[in-house]
């Protein structure tokens, strides 16, 4: 039996060669390869050292550790929160007006045992041995999917629903679950409690918790017990049969309304006097346990069993439940919780580490960028010289120009017409040729300047501005005030952006074991942005000024840092990446990391980190668009999602990319598969991509939209070395009723699996088997 993971990509044996571009090439290998590979991204507010194309000029910020320390007891525990939490108390409470918002989502299969199954994928995962949660999971001889709040497993051999679990009330099948399985027991999560920030901007209103279901599996799906968690859930991850379920948690204190005459000032006073005389209860997190008779436990995490930084808001708690999913049939025991008094957003794990990073700044506001403009500038911007087309045949590798040599830009031609609303969506296969890496001599013409941040569909990271937020005003000197004159009231400065990390060590049954904390300038991206390899973290971040929006965007920057694993002190690091640009999306194999920024272009760095002293940029490739999802596909392939850009950098359409990095000091762009009008999940959440490499086949859900009405389905692909060549589409049944046609309800497809010779879809209508090879239609599996 051959499982293949998530994580394509491959143990690059680079790192044991002489120093040279050979040494890093990734190695192509079947998705099961494991390597300790994740990105690094954050927004780095204070500019870093030159090193690579584009390189900062800034100063480079300074990086240091934070410890985590035990409270004395309840006592010290009290005081030390109370303090901290009178400090960052404001005139609404701890932090600005709460906003209610929708909850978003952000595995890798256990196999069942006993009798060989088929061939088969599991969920797309960053880190292999670290399986994430995701809305379908199979082991190649059954399928468990949970969908608005009902469990079904399907029997692969014979297409049958053998199992139904319903766990939720009807006016409740909304919530977003998702599933971790390991042999017969299934975890099954749901993130209660309101939603996340939208854009990471505010935190969740406090709600009812998120509540974690096991299932057994064994015979007929049963609950064998549940845990709820006071807080949000954050993320979880599972090494073996150990879960490690993250929840944050916001102190439970009632601030009273003083009345309306009040002014901040007075209303600070007033909610640091309530901050004073809170018990120490309001911060603890509590929890619940159920067993399968019914009976429940209710517990507290213990003021033992706290940690905090030397510094910290007191305005939340991070705590780790952990979850054996091998003693599932007694119930899920006491879940060993342990805490620490920071905030969280993301989650990243490894086989034997979990980070948890926060970002102290996110209850600030963002700045609001003007939106883009589609009328032709003044000056018509210099068409890009058209790019020579690609032999699908064995490729020529470019030559490399001496020192000295001009290079041409390496840029690849940008739509010049925008779409109509009236033109049907149109997919293209469209092969690029290739060019020299432009260096830092590059034109204006190669490199237009930037004026406005693209719009279109929801492909943008989460910490995008919305035009509903305020844009922060920057502290201005002002005149002398006239005699009885009160002084204006002005803004304070925003304080740089940081990245807290904290690290606990998984690698033991039981509770993780706190490690070390650290912290980095600038604001991650995703999980992505995170990666430990060979006793290193590489963390990829991008800064702005947010003090001065306009100043800011102009001089935004990202960098990778290299810190040490053991106590996240910083060893090494490349900046001046993407300036004036952000980051999209990031991707490390092994010793190589590839960073894509973008503002009109997407130029695409690739990063060699063997030395992890002194990492450094080696490559730039700037095409149009941006990925925001990047695959490894190895043998120096890899595979980008996102989305095809005009040359005002507005939106067009998803588009499937595939590079060449086998020289990390020429990237090419091979080929690309562009789906005018469209957008795909997989450009914001990875588990809905899935690729093959046994056969090449790649899988993308894909929702177009035109005059007429919008449709869902998930895009079949066929990469090779050099292209990427469309062989088919998979659609689900649309739903029957009468009206008109243009408005009904299209679910859209959102999982693929293969098992077997068999392609397996996932929408909210059911399951839909077709072949792998040709997609004839195999069966229909509804959701009645």
């Amino acid at each position: 039996m051959r499982t293949s993971t998530g994580t394509a990509g491959a143990v690059s044996r680079a790192a044991s060669r002489p120093a040279s571009r050979a040494a890093l090439t990734p190695t192509r290998t079947t998705l099961t390869s494991t390597f300790a590979a994740a990105l690094a991204v954050a927004l780095l507010a204070s500019g870093c050292e030159q090193a690579g194309p584009g390189a900062s000029r800034t100063a480079p910020a300074d990086l240091g550790r934070i410890r985590l320390v035990s409270y004395d007891g309840c006592d010290d525990m009290l005081a030390g929160l109370r303090a901290a939490a009178a400090r960052n108390v404001g005139p609404w409470g701890l932090g600005p007006p709460q906003i209610m918002y929708m909850d978003a989502r952000a595995d890798t299969a256990a196999p069942r045992a006993k009798t060989a199954a088929p061939e088969h994928s599991t969920t797309n995962v960053h880190e292999a041995g670290a399986d994430e949660p995701d809305l379908v999971k199979t082991d190649g001889k059954r399928v468990i999917v949970v969908n608005r709040g009902v469990l079904r497993v399907v029997d692969a051999a014979t297409r049958k629903v053998t199992g139904t679990l319903k766990l939720v009330d009807g006016d409740q099948n909304w919530a977003p679950a998702d599933l971790l399985v390991s042999g017969d027991r299934a975890l099954v999560l749901f993130s209660g409690g309101g939603g996340i920030p939208f854009g990471a901007m505010a935190k969740r209103m406090p709600g009812s918790g998120p509540r974690y279901v096991l299932v057994d599996l064994a015979g007929k799906p049963t609950v064998t017990g549940t845990l709820t968690a006071s807080g949000s859930h954050l993320d979880a991850r599972m090494t073996g049969s150990t879960v490690r379920i993250v929840v944050r948690s916001q102190p439970e204190i009632a601030f009273p309304d003083p009345g309306p005459d009040l002014t901040d000032a007075e209303r600070i006073r007033h909610n640091r006097d309530v901050v004073a005389k809170a018990p120490v209860g309001a911060w603890l997190p509590a929890f619940e346990t159920t067993d399968a008779s019914g009976r429940t436990t209710k517990g507290t995490v213990g003021c033992e069993r706290v940690s905090h930084p030397d510094e910290y808001t007191g305005t939340s708690m991070l705590t780790v439940y952990s979850v054996d999913l091998a003693a599932g049939a007694k119930g899920i025991a006491a879940p060993d919780p342990i805490s620490v008094a920071a905030d969280g957003d993301t989650v990243y794990g490894t086989a034997s580490s979990l980070y948890v990073t926060s970002n102290p700044r996110m209850l600030w506001p963002r700045p609001i960028e003007p939106p883009v403009e589609d009328a032709p500038s003044a000056t018509p911007a210099t068409p890009a010289a058209p790019v020579p087309p690609v032999e699908s045949t064995a490729p020529a590798k470019p030559a490399v120009p001496g020192p000295g040599t001009a290079t041409p830009a390496n840029t690849a031609q940008a739509p010049r017409d925008e779409p109509t609303p009236s033109e049907p969506p149109a997919v293209t296969a469209e092969p690029t040729g290739t060019a020299q890496a432009p260096r830092d001599d590059s034109t204006p013409s190669e490199r237009p300047a930037v004026t406005a941040e693209p719009t279109g569909t929801a492909q943008a990271p989460r910490d995008e501005p919305t035009p509903s937020e305020p844009a922060p005003v920057p502290p201005t000197a002002t005149a002398e005030t006239a005699p009885g004159t009160a002084a204006p009231e002005t803004t304070p400065a925003l304080p740089p952006e940081e990245t807290e990390i904290h690290r606990f060590d998984i690698g033991a049954p039981g509770a993780p074991r706190y490690v070390a904390s650290g912290k980095v300038p600038g604001r991650l991206l995703n999980q992505y942005s995170l990666s430990e390899y060979e006793g290193h973290l590489r963390v990829a971040t991008t800064s702005a000024d947010l003090s001065d929006p306009a100043a800011g965007e102009r001089d935004s920057s990202s960098a990778v840092y290299v810190l040490d694993a053991r106590t996240l002190g910083k060893v090494g690091e490349v900046g001046g990446l993407g300036r004036g640009e952000r980051i999209y999306s990031v991707r490390f194999i092994g010793p190589v990391g590839y960073v894509v920024t973008f503002r009109q272009v997407d130029p695409l760095y690739t990063l060699d980190l063997r030395d992890p002293k002194a990492p450094r940029a080696t490559g730039e490739l700037k095409i149009s668009g941006y990925s925001a999802y990047l695959h490894p596909a190895g043998d120096g392939r890899l595979i980008g999602i996102g989305q095809e850009a005009s040359e005002r950098g507005r939106t067009l359409g998803t588009q499937v990319s595939l590079f060449d990095v086998s020289d990390p000091a020429a990237p090419r762009l091979l080929s690309r598969m562009f789906a005018k009008d469209s957008g795909s999940e997989a450009e914001w959440d990875p588990h809905a991509f899935l690729y093959w490499p046994a056969t090449g086949a790649a899988v993308v859900p894909l929702n177009s939209w035109s005059d007429e009405r919008p449709t869902g389905g998930a895009l079949v692909l066929r990469i090779d070395d050099s292209s990427v060549t469309r062989t088919g589409t998979v659609t689900h049944p649309r739903p029957g009723g009468r009206g008109d046609a243009r408005f009904a309800y299209d679910p859209g497809i959102r999982r693929s699996v293969v098992i077997g010779d068999d392609l397996w879809t996932v929408s909210d209508l059911g399951l839909k088997v077709s072949a792998l090879d040709g997609l004839a239609d195999r069966a229909w599996i509804p959701f009645d």
